[in-house]
């Protein structure tokens, strides 16, 4: 139930009628609370004041008029430049960027601030009576001023929203954004992972602590002794409860052993979970474990970190297609890349096995490595990057930024293999010039970090990694 809720949250999160329909009603609370009050203080206190003085039924419906009726209009307005942007957007940086553009605030703000107005003035404008329509005329001129107070706010929110468009439709600031959340991501919660890794050290240990029925040499009779939940509905993963499943795997004893993650596409039938031992798993569990994934159309960042990655290779690979070429946009996103992937090199990554409190294997997730990140990074990058100097250039240079985040041997080796790929690619595609510098740039790369003193040789030459291409 809980991952159905954390959907939903992500969904009104993205939606463009939750937030202004909030303030809509927030409007209605405060028309009748502004009501109220000038039916019982009245409005004789205003006219001591020079500046401020009680308005006539025809004044104040003017008035009211007046702003109700242009809010309206400008709401309008916003709605079209705002849709016209997101169609922009999505056509020039990839459909997946819609919903970043639709979740940002500013946006929603500007158009609930022009409707709540709107019908604030509305619900104020009907109250407004002469003494000639009623036996007793009614001005609710400090529900006016309100009105005006709005007013004058709404204009504020009119500058702000002028500016703030074509600021975000800027594509620096549209790689800011998906890297920004790549980053808060991985340092908010990542390793994200069900449960602790068991307290076990070696591999063999490891092994032995998995049920036979999920070992790579089961056999027939093993490899049957278990229970299939499978998908009640088609589309992307988009949350997994891990609490649940951890809960629920303590108390019946049992071992998951998860087919999918966040991001994966699912349909109707499709097993999403493995369970062990099989006649603890009645329908009720099996029930509570296919409610602990939650399925819907689009892929989302809410729990799967490979997306934003995705994001920022399609704005990369969208800038290096012929029919743009803008080399540059693709190295704003490798710089973007290049420092989430310095961040992940410096953590430790957690093992695939998942167990309770008490130090029990729970669930057996997905194996998360470096290299699985990297490829779907700079691995999807090379290709594109490869074709143009600049691109390249710039591709061994973030490679480079992430090496100066990494202690790990191995994981040095692995951006090494990066940069011969580059080379590999650079004869290619590339000739005279422009191929001899890539290939000279991806061997003085691998020259640094083949050396015990990798980080200083790189850092010495501050030039060639901080420099333009």
């Amino acid at each position: 139930m809980k991952s159905i809720f954390l959907q939903l949250a992500d969904d009104l999160k993205v939606s463009y009628w939750f937030l202004p329909s909030i303030m809509a009603l927030t409007a209605v609370c405060l028309a009748g609370g502004m009501i109220f009050v000038d039916t019982h203080a009245g409005s004789a206190w205003m006219d001591g004041l020079p500046w401020l003085y009680a308005a006539r039924p025809d004044g104040a419906r003017q008035v009211l008029s007046v702003i109700s009726g242009s809010m309206i209009t400008v709401a309008g307005t916003v709605f079209s430049v705002t849709i016209a942007a997101v169609v922009y957007a999505s056509g020039q940086y990839g459909p997946r960027l819609l919903s970043n553009f639709m979740s940002d605030r500013g946006n929603q703000v500007t158009l609930g601030t022009f409707i709540a107005t709107f019908v604030y003035c509305l619900l104020i404008l009907r109250t407004i009576r002469s003494a000639a329509e009623a036996g007793a005329g009614f001005v609710p001129n400090l529900a006016l001023l309100v009105g005006v107070v709005l007013a004058l706010c709404s204009i504020g929110v009119l500058i702000f929203f002028i500016h703030h468009v074509p600021r975000q439709l800027h594509i620096n600031s549209v790689v800011e954004g998906v890297g920004s959340m790549l980053l808060g991501e991985l340092d908010a919660r990542f390793p994200r992972f069900i449960g602790a890794p068991p307290p076990q050290d070696d591999a063999s240990a490891e092994e032995a602590a998995v049920p036979a029925t999920f070992r790579q040499g089961a056999t027939a009779a093993d490899g049957a002794n278990r229970t299939l939940v499978a998908s009640t509905g088609t589309g992307y993963l988009q949350v997994i409860d891990d609490e649940t499943l951890l809960r629920l795997a303590s108390e019946r004893d049992l071992v998951l052993r998860l087919q999918y993650q966040p991001g994966d596409f699912v349909h109707v039938g499709r097993v999403l979970v493995e369970v062990w031992p099989p006649h603890r798993c009645d329908e009720e569990a099996a029930a509570s474990i296919s409610g602990a994934f939650a399925v819907g159309s689009r892929r989302t960042s809410l729990q799967d970190i490979r997306f934003l990655i995705d994001e920022l290779v399609e704005i990369a690979g969208r800038a290096l297609s012929p029919g743009v070429n803008d080399p540059f946009t693709a190295v704003t996103c490798l710089d973007w890349l290049a420092a989430a992937f310095s961040d992940l090199a410096a953590r430790e990554l957690p093992s695939h096995l998942r167990a309770d409190d008490e130090g029990a294997l729970r669930v057996i997730t997905h194996p998360v490595t470096f290299d699985s990140f990297m490829e779907r990074g700079f691995g999807a990058l090379a290709q594109y990057c490869s074709g143009d100097m600049v691109a390249a250039l710039g591709f061994l240079r973030a490679l480079g930024e992430v090496s100066l985040g990494c202690d790990d041997a191995e994981r040095l080796a692995l951006i090494g293999g990066y940069a011969e790929r580059m080379d590999v690619l650079a004869r290619e595609k590339l000739v005279g010039f422009n191929r001899d510098r890539v290939v000279q740039r991806a061997g003085e790369l691998r020259r640094s970090l083949a050396e015990p003193d990798y980080k200083r040789r790189l850092r010495d030459s501050s030039a060639w990694l901080g420099g333009t291409a």
